[in-house]
């Protein structure tokens, strides 16, 4: 090869490795750009296409991510007037284009799409207006979605449905309300879920189907209040699931036909009395955070988790001999793009000023290790009851590429004294 070919083909490579980096610094600008456009929106307030309302936020995690499943761009954040978590596939400052899209869902598998004008999330300080998009109608009052059926399931019974109680719109008077009449086979039951000196906790039941070779869970309920629940398979044999973070698990078995033959059962003024009495985590425990998430390739977290993290706060704060080893996971061991908190602090989202770089998976998994542990510092947490350790994949519970493989994405909480 002549000198001048050499030349040649070293010029073009440092120009294409120019032009790479060029494309690499637009792209990052671009996508802080709208983060931040997306922050700006959310405080102003905008107009939220929303496909579900529910009381329970492992519920709103799991509509979300069924509709994410349907191509949607879902996301959920809390309504605190209304005490919901609105599920979401669209913000906008355009009312008439989130008009026309809650239009569009109605037509297919979103039959009680509508609009919510205003601001989401905890920071909320005035209502906002949550319009049905075919009359133009303000809607008074809107029913919680609770319990979700895990979608996809194979129901031994026909026609089960996503909620206890039929979800009716009234396009007349532009709300959604509840059918007060149970539905045929449906029992009420209380769950009532408590800790030390008979103190109610909030959390929620679910029920597994026994008749499966592998038990399914096929619904979630509400503790602490009357909720109508619908037979799941032909021999009744089911379990109640109770896990609220922070306590030991407690499972039921039962038979859905005669629960009252169960020890600790009872029946009280109608309904069905399950009772869960908790206790807390205790050293040698482990306990997965289930309901904390990340944004992709990112040492920081979503919205959502908000609700588990402060539980795992309000642990140590409780229990000051608490001491606490945070692991991370991550699903496979391959290295990539690393996102990290910036100088704001802003723990649940991405925001102008984040870290961009690369990294391998056990420092992305210690990377979301530490943004737990820097957020209870923040929040007022001694950092020597706390160590970090990170896993990368090396731990997974599904192969990496198992359908469920998502749920090798997890941060688990080690009880080291109590």
């Amino acid at each position: 090869m002549s000198m001048g070919n050499i030349c040649t083909t070293q010029t073009e490579s440092i120009m294409k490795k120019k032009l790479t980096l060029i494309l690499f610094i637009l792209t990052v600008l671009f996508n802080l750009k709208v983060s931040a456009t997306k922050g700006q929106l959310n405080a102003k307030g905008a107009n939220y296409v929303v496909i579900g309302a529910f009381s329970i936020p492992k519920n709103a995690i799991e509509f979300r991510n069924s509709a994410k499943e349907n191509n949607l761009d879902a996301e959920f954040s809390i309504n605190p007037v209304r005490n919901l978590f609105y599920v979401y596939v669209m913000a906008t400052p355009d009312h008439e284009i989130a008009i026309n899209e809650a239009k569009k869902l109605r037509q297919g598998q979103y039959l009680d799409a509508w609009v919510f004008s205003g601001v989401l999330g905890e920071d909320q300080k005035t209502n906002g207006t949550d319009t049905n998009p075919i009359t133009r109608e303000k809607m008074n009052k809107i029913e919680p979605s609770d319990p979700i059926i895990t979608p996809n399931l194979e129901l031994e019974l026909p026609k089960l449905e996503a909620n206890t109680a039929s979800i009716a719109r009234t396009e007349s008077n532009s709300s959604v309300s509840t059918v007060e009449e149970m539905e045929p086979g449906s029992k009420k039951f209380l769950f009532k879920i408590y800790t030390d000196g008979n103190k109610e906790l909030q959390g929620d039941v679910d029920i597994m189907d026994l008749d499966k070779a592998k038990p399914k869970k096929m619904a979630s309920y509400r503790g602490n209040e009357p909720v109508s629940v619908k037979p799941i398979n032909k021999s009744g044999n089911i379990e109640f699931v109770c896990e609220v973070f922070g306590y030991r698990r407690i499972q039921t078995v039962t038979n859905f036909n005669q629960p009252e033959a169960s020890e600790g059962i009872t029946i009280a003024e109608n309904k069905t009395v399950v009772p869960f009495e908790l206790v807390r985590l205790k050293k040698g425990d482990f306990a997965v955070m289930y309901n904390v998430y990340f944004y992709k390739d990112a040492g920081i977290m979503r919205p959502e988790s908000k609700y588990e993290v402060n539980s795992l706060l309000d642990m140590l704060r409780e229990n000051p001999k608490y001491k606490i080893k945070i692991h991370g996971h991550t699903n496979g061991n391959d290295r990539g793009k690393i996102i990290s908190m910036g100088e704001s602090k802003n723990f649940f989202a991405i925001t102008a000023d984040v870290n961009q770089g690369s990294g391998s998976a056990k420092k992305l998994s210690e990377e979301r290790a530490l943004v737990i542990q820097s957020y209870l510092i923040n929040q007022g947490i001694d950092p020597s009851r706390m160590q970090i350790k990170a896993w990368g994949g090396k731990k997974p519970v599904y192969e990496e590429d198992h359908a469920l493989a998502q749920v090798n994405v997890r941060v688990e909480i080690e009880i080291l004294e109590d």
